[in-house]
């Protein structure tokens, strides 16, 4: 048996599991044979890297790395600052060119196996950074996290569109909450082997094997999602230019009443975000955690999301994905405030620090899958069906400034405190939800 055979299987159980957990019409009616392999391959992707992104995660890995390579809060927030506006940027380009083509499944290919490659890259330039002056070491490592930013961007466009056409809406929440339960597990061993090497290990040569086993899972998943058969979509006949695609994209955010209220609250929840690279960098430098201890935040974090997924899979396919930005959009606020009143009570002991904080991850992880689901799920429903592409990428275009927050939010960190940070984030969270009950569950 191979572990692409294994995984499978192992996919192929859970996913009975979701489906007696939440039965639906469409499950009283056994799904085509097609639809069932669909739904075990891009679960399986899914769930590999889930795995792998653990070790490149902003909040967490990468947020400890640069910081023990530059000392900066500021290159922290730039580094969390470039990932994501280096996800978002692109897919507005790749939204215009995959609107033209029947199949998308060559843009999925080239994002994601370049992805792995280029993770592969920063893992060998990590590795052979003992003894390199930080004068060329750190911008080196900025110019290489920038181009996996920007090739990991290429994905999004081409894995919306497909994941719609093949999975029907009512089973679109349990497979990603499927595969953040499957990830999640993963993630809890990945995160326990990055403990074991990070503690053994030298930094450097620690950080370089993690980034490695990272690239290797991303390279599993591109596999898996690529042996997906891709029906043919209907491509855009107009063959408008770049420029009528723009207006196009300004022309729906201005009169598409249900996208623009639904930009504004993913605003909203991207300043709630700006505070993700400082949870650790708070924990680590006034509660003498370790350097191996951010393993374990990062095993809490995933071990939220694991115990939430179900809850988020049942309420997005049964109560829908609006109801549940809500009641995400709901539970943003509980880490920021948990922060602050440990910041209050500032116990000096590690095991207290470790305890509360892998409370307060564990929050992050359980809110951060559920936003992501409701999110992917509630564009794929307000998407045309001949439009997806150039949807995803008007509004991830349209939502890329956003991720310069990190950035100001070093700026704030550094200039005033990480309190304020903080508090600006529950600020946020609260926005967040009064813009989500303007959101109608119906188009208007």
């Amino acid at each position: 048996m191979t572990p692409y055979q294994s995984t499978e299987i192992t996919v192929d159980t859970m996913t009975r599991s979701f489906s007696r957990s939440a039965p639906t019409k469409e499950n009283e009616t056994a799904a085509p044979a097609p639809a069932r392999r669909a739904f075990r391959r891009i679960a399986a992707a899914g769930i590999l890297f889930q795995g792998g992104a653990v070790t490149a995660d902003t909040s967490t890995m990468i947020a400890g790395l640069v910081h023990q390579l530059t000392g900066s809060p500021l290159a922290v927030g730039a580094a969390a600052a470039i990932s994501r506006i280096g996800w978002l940027a692109p897919q507005l380009i790749i939204g215009h060119l995959a609107q033209r083509r029947a199949r998308r499944m060559p843009y999925y290919k080239f994002g994601a196996f370049g992805r792995a490659a280029t993770l592969a890259a920063l893992a060998a330039l990590v590795w052979a950074s003992d003894g390199v002056a930080a004068a060329f070491l750190v911008p080196a490592f900025f110019v290489a996290w920038t181009i996996y930013a920007f090739v990991s961007g290429v994905v999004a466009v081409p894995y919306n569109d497909i994941v719609a056409r093949s999975i029907a809406s009512e089973r679109r929440s349990r497979l990603l909450a499927l595969r953040f339960f499957g990830g999640g597990l993963l993630a809890i061993a990945v995160a326990a082997i990055a403990f074991r090497i990070l503690e053994r290990l030298p930094v450097a040569t620690g950080y370089a094997v993690v980034l490695a086993m990272g690239a290797a899972l991303f390279m599993c998943s591109a596999a898996s999602f690529a042996s997906v058969h891709e029906s043919d979509a209907v491509p855009d006949k107009d063959h408008q230019g770049f420029g009528a695609f723009l207006r196009e994209g300004i022309r729906v955010a201005r009169t598409d009443h249900r996208f623009r209220l639904f930009l504004l609250a993913q605003w909203c929840g991207g300043a709630v975000g700006m505070a993700l690279p400082f949870y650790v960098l708070v924990a680590r430098e006034e509660g003498a955690l370790r350097l191996q201890d951010v393993a374990v935040l990062v095993a809490a974090q995933t071990g939220g999301a694991i115990l939430a997924n179900a809850l988020w899979g049942w309420w997005g396919d049964r109560r829908g994905k609006l109801s549940l930005l809500r009641l995400v959009a709901a539970f943003g606020a509980a880490a920021p405030i948990l922060t602050l009143i440990w910041a209050e009570l500032a116990p000096p002991e590690r095991i207290t620090t470790l305890i509360w904080f892998a409370a307060v991850f564990a929050i992050l992880g359980a809110v951060d899958n559920g936003r992501t689901i409701a999110y992917l799920g509630y564009l794929m429903e307000i998407s045309p069906d001949h439009r997806r592409p150039a949807y995803s990428g008007y509004f991830n275009a349209l939502y890329a400034p956003v991720w310069i927050l990190p950035v100001a939010a070093a700026g704030i960190a550094e200039a005033v405190s990480f309190a304020a940070v903080f508090w600006l984030a529950i600020g946020a969270a609260l926005l967040q939800l009064a813009v989500l009950w303007r959101l109608k569950r119906n188009p208007t």
